[in-house]
């Protein structure tokens, strides 16, 4: 039997005190004829030095720091196998991981697979199984420190993590992959949603087990990139029917992001994505144009794996939330059905 031949895309930016063993797991994979090419987005690490001496490994350097989404797409183009893998550098497969991961990616109406997400140092605990899609566009690691007991069932998920996942690379190619006006941030949730739309399925596997270095933070660029992120999703992922019934629910998330960005001392860095995409307004309406053109099912069929409400897991969470998860929640039990029926 044939094995499958996969690329595995790994982008390195700064210290990278796990690429070495990242890279060494992904090269150990069984059952996969595999191939890593390394993204050097400004690796300052020695490790860099380490991986390129691997046999299977070519280190491709951007002229400038091209984000996780911009390396992401320069990785893909130097693809030769028929999948593609995209790993984290502070994540280690298992040796069957991609092989798995790969497997269920290649059935019959699924778009991509990703693999179950452990956190390193205890890895009987899961850092996700899949994000949750809150109808406002947030998104979460799904399931973060909770049994991996608890996760041992294959199933369909709303969203990827960008974590380790499968993807074919002629669909990857068709899709034109991530956005690099991303960056950074929610370009999973983006490709997630326009897999769904598609009419394709996400599936998490459970047996296909990764050890993530997980490190849960928050600065100034990645408020302003995830926050002005999920505003170009919903903008150009939403149709507009959905955009207009969930109107009065965002504009109060708006609302509630600003204010939480006062309290939070981040409120220059949420009016800097809403200046982003006021400058970048010609892109957004070509994006939503692309998206819009692609999709094969409407909203209403995505609509049941969306939830109304935030439940992060072992994270901080911003004060507030329970009032916020109490209206949002009752305005999507009311909209839901309204976009079902659309």
């Amino acid at each position: 039997m044939t094995r499958p031949r996969v690329s595995a895309v790994m982008l390195a930016y700064g210290p990278e005190p796990y690429l070495v063993d990242a890279a060494q797991a992904v090269l150990a994979s069984t059952d996969v004829e595999i191939d890593l090419i390394v993204v050097d987005n400004g690796c300052t690490g020695d490790g860099i030095d380490i991986v390129k001496g691997l046999p299977g490994v070519r280190v491709i350097r951007p002229e400038e720091n091209t984000g996780y989404s911009g390396g992401c797409r320069v990785g893909a183009a130097e693809a030769t196998g028929e999948w593609l893998a995209f790993v984290n550098s502070d994540a280690v497969v298992a040796p069957d991981a991609l092989a798995k991961t790969t497997a269920v990616a290649a059935e019959a109406g699924i778009g991509a697979a990703m693999a179950s997400i452990r956190l390193a140092d205890t890895p009987e605990l899961i850092n996700t199984s899949g994000n949750p899609l809150h109808f406002t566009g947030l998104s979460w690691a799904g399931g973060n420190g909770e049994p991996a007991s608890n996760h041992a069932e294959r199933r369909a998920v709303p969203s990827l993590s960008g974590c380790c996942f499968v993807i074919s690379r002629k669909l990857w190619r068709e899709l034109d992959g991530f956005a690099a006006e991303y960056f950074a941030y929610h370009e999973d949730t983006e490709l997630s949603l326009r897999l769904w739309q598609r009419g394709l399925r996400l599936e998490y596997v459970p047996d296909a087990v990764v050890r993530h270095h997980y490190e849960f933070s928050r600065n100034a660029l990645k408020l302003y990139l995830v926050e002005r992120n999920r505003l170009v999703t919903l903008l150009t992922a939403y149709e507009a029917r959905t955009l207009v019934v969930l109107a009065p629910a965002l504009l109060l998330t708006e609302a509630a992001m600003l204010t939480a960005a006062v309290v939070g001392g981040w409120s220059r860095q949420k009016l800097q994505g809403w200046g982003w995409l006021w400058r970048n307004r010609d892109w957004v309406r070509g994006r939503r144009r692309q998206l819009q053109a692609e999709r094969r099912v409407p909203d209403g069929v995505i609509a049941k794996l969306m939830t109304g409400r935030v439940t992060p897991s072992g994270v901080p969470t911003t004060p507030g939330l329970g009032a916020f998860n109490a209206v949002a929640g009752g305005y999507w039990a009311l909209a839901r059905p309204l976009l079902r029926r659309g």
